[in-house]
């Protein structure tokens, strides 16, 4: 695989992780330097893990894998964009509990949905006999970089547009996930 290919497919990946990293970083309304660190690098690692984990069980699990991958992806998604349009419109502002989607449950959930993707791609690299452990490096620190300045870039719209855009923002979760169930409904 080239140069141009690889970094192509790295972006392509990593588009979905810069989207919620968005919505992260709107969450938060105000992420520390902690928050991005960990999203980021969670992001990252799961990319680059998830990519080799499908290149290694390669034509073995293929089938099986990539019936469901797509309704994996949606239902983590549209759990965790779903909460967080429930705690923006059910709660008073004070009494909401403080969502933050870089710890915890919701830090792995997010991690895997947005590298499921990954673990697919990793799978058919495996298919065509392609190299895997430079491929993973760069999809990772890529998926790395799309987060961080994803999250810089919601912490700004959430300073911006305040509450509101935490509903906005379960809504994008749960059209990721639509758009990927359509993307393998229409293959």
């Amino acid at each position: 695989m080239g140069w141009a290919s690889l970094l192509a497919l790295a972006l392509a990946l990593a588009m979905d992780a810069f989207a919620v990293a968005v919505v992260a970083g709107v969450a938060l309304k105000a992420p520390t330097g902690r928050h991005v660190f960990r999203l980021a690098f969670h992001f990252g690692l799961f990319q680059g893990l998830m990519l080799a984990g499908g290149w290694y069980v390669g034509s073995i699990l293929h089938a099986s894998v990539a019936s469901s991958d797509h309704w994996l992806a949606f239902a983590v998604l549209a759990f965790v964009g779903g909460r967080m349009i429930w705690s923006a419109t059910h709660a008073p502002e004070a009494q909401r509990p403080a969502l933050d989607p870089t710890a915890g449950w919701d830090l792995v959930l997010l991690s895997v949905a947005t590298s499921v993707d990954a673990l697919a791609v990793g799978l058919s690299l495996a298919i065509i006999g392609s190299q895997i452990l430079f491929p993973a490096m760069v999809v990772g620190v890529i998926a790395c970089l799309l987060t961080l300045v994803g999250m810089l870039v919601g912490k700004h719209i959430g300073l911006l547009w305040g509450e509101r855009v935490e509903i906005f923002g379960g809504l994008v979760l749960i059209g990721i996930g639509v758009r990927i169930v359509w993307q393998h409904v229409m293959v």
